[in-house]
């Protein structure tokens, strides 16, 4: 099958906005995988933004103090 692109520009988004929306393209591009459609992003800040906006909050428990 043809490979198809699609260009999104996006002018006005805050820093919040921008990595709620990389977060919400990359659940997208995860729900697809399955039906055998492969997408590729390309962001600046994609990287940075996906690694710390998926991972599981786990540091809590490592950093609390031990009681006695």
């Amino acid at each position: 099958m043809k490979e198809k692109i699609i260009t999104i520009k996006v002018d006005g988004a805050l820093q919040g906005q921008w990595s709620h929306l990389l977060l919400e393209l990359n659940l997208m591009k995860k729900a697809w995988k399955s039906f055998g459609v492969d997408i590729n992003m390309k962001a600046p800040g994609l990287k940075n933004v996906l690694t710390h906006g998926t991972r599981v909050n786990d540091t809590a428990t490592k950093n609390r103090q031990s009681g006695k």
